[in-house]
């Protein structure tokens, strides 16, 4: 991880004062940002570019990815903090890290859905083709679809699914056929992350502060002036003119009800999701699968089908939690189908970040219907003892929707401090959300600079 030169043997609050001496004057930073996830990065990124002042607060660890079991272990599988369960013990994980759950994410860049927005008042439009120029994105090249990707592509357009291949936030040109796809973190570099954006606004002059973990916006007549925050077991302040939270679905709302925002976190989407697998005897597994390469999205049922293969842990993992001893072995066998749906908006968390939420009978009715379509495409392939695994819910989000709490602008009922994550997002989702982060993030460092159109930032080489 970058340190903003001059930075490396500095103290946290040698770090924080630096903010009291330039141009952001007696307010600190101009800019604080709460997490590193594609939201918040990108904001981060965008401002610092343009020249401000800005303070980056994340919770997780700020050191190297390392692409280690170890990493994910720590980074998205603690529970209570990056794994947590649903009453009926439906998990639901999210990447504690700098960089977020990007880290960890499968590089699916699914297009924004601007008519979605369009509804609640936001034009995404100039935006997104913007992210869309900056970043990666392109389907997978021929020569990166493996054998059983392939297999499922063609299998299902056999039963008559219009399969194709998915856009993908890789710099395709670094990969090659020994590259083994960065699950637990991309050391290589191949796969875009939200760590790439954080690092360009240190490497401009922002200030990241690791394992600072947000507890509270405070404010003054309706006004937000500081964030309070615990490091290394100390309770510490910063304060800017202006503040964003981007701590994820579960994280900001949580700071916004410690604020005073005390309706954040009801009736919400957490993305539920399951895989069905089956068992091929003409095709294997290879090293270099990239997950998600090809699938659909069954918009008028909700659904979305990708092939999903994991790594030998995670098959493992998902395999004994079904009970199927004999398969523990069979990974690379093993071809997997995801299935994930829209859920309802829903649920609620409690002030410890407990996930109230359960799975509904229409729930069930979509995972029965998905399974259906999955086991269809699976035994076109030629596959055989196809099984579904347990429910899992990603991308939580809907926790301070655009029109409830926040408005077009982002911006929450406390004067200066907006948000800037998939709690916003304003309707049930069932989509990859990254892309549409970082769409976010763009409009609205735009706003935050006042330009109400989209200007060229400096370029900056590839991390």
């Amino acid at each position: 991880m970058k340190v903003a030169a001059g930075l490396e043997n500095t103290t946290t609050q040698d770090r924080l004062d630096r903010g009291t001496t330039a141009t952001a004057g007696r307010s600190g930073y101009d800019l604080i940002v709460v997490g590193t996830g594609p939201g918040g990065a990108t904001v981060a990124r965008d401002m610092a570019l343009r020249g401000r002042k800005v303070l980056i607060l994340e919770w997780g660890a700020g050191g190297p990815v390392r692409g280690t079991v170890g990493q994910a272990l720590t980074e998205l599988m603690v529970p209570g903090k990056c794994l947590l369960f649903t009453p009926q013990g439906l998990g639901l994980v999210r990447g504690v890290a700098t960089g977020g759950s990007s880290l960890f994410y499968y590089a699916c860049a699914w297009p924004v859905p601007l008519a979605l927005f369009r509804r609640h008042g936001v034009d995404l439009s100039v935006d997104a083709a913007a992210a869309r120029a900056e970043l990666p994105i392109a389907p997978l090249a021929d020569a990166m679809m493996t054998p059983m990707a392939r297999r499922l592509l063609n299998s299902a357009r056999d039963v008559g699914l219009p399969w194709a291949k998915l856009d993908k936030n890789m710099y395709q040109e670094r990969w090659t056929p020994e590259h083994r796809f960065g699950y637990y973190g991309d050391v290589n570099g191949v796969k875009w992350s939200a760590r790439m954006f954080v690092d360009e606004a240190v490497a401009h002059g922002a200030v990241l502060l690791s394992r600072a973990r947000v507890t509270r916006v405070l404010s003054e007549s309706g006004v937000a002036t500081a964030v309070e925050f615990v490091q290394d077991g100390q309770t510490r302040r910063a304060s800017a003119e202006r503040i964003v939270l981007a701590a994820g679905g579960i994280g900001s709302p949580l700071i916004l009800r410690a604020s005073g925002l005390r309706e954040a976190g009801h009736d919400f989407f957490f993305d539920p999701l399951i895989t069905v697998c089956g068992t091929m005897k003409d095709v294997r597994l290879q090293h270099n699968e990239i997950p998600m390469s090809a699938g659909v999205h069954l918009e008028g049922d909700g659904i979305m089908l990708t092939d999903l293969p994991f790594p030998p842990l995670m098959h493992t993992l998902f395999t004994a939690q079904m009970g199927r001893v004999h398969k523990l072995f069979a990974h690379r066998s093993t071809a997997r189908i995801m299935v994930k749906w829209k859920d309802a908006l829903g649920g609620r968390l409690t002030d410890r970040g407990g996930v109230c939420k359960t799975l509904t009978a229409a729930d069930k009715r979509m995972a029965q219907h998905g399974f259906e379509i999955a086991q269809r495409v699976l035994k076109a392939a030629g596959a055989t003892a196809i099984y579904r695994t347990a429910h899992l819910a990603a991308h939580p989000g809907g926790t301070a929707k655009i029109g409830h709490l926040v408005d077009t602008n982002l911006k929450s009922p406390i004067d200066r401090l907006f948000v800037c994550d998939c709690s916003v997002i304003p309707e049930a989702w069932g989509l990859p959300p990254s892309l549409t982060l970082v769409t976010l993030g763009k409009r609205l460092a735009r706003h935050l600079a006042a330009e109400p159109t989209p200007v060229e930032l400096p370029a900056v080489a590839a991390a």
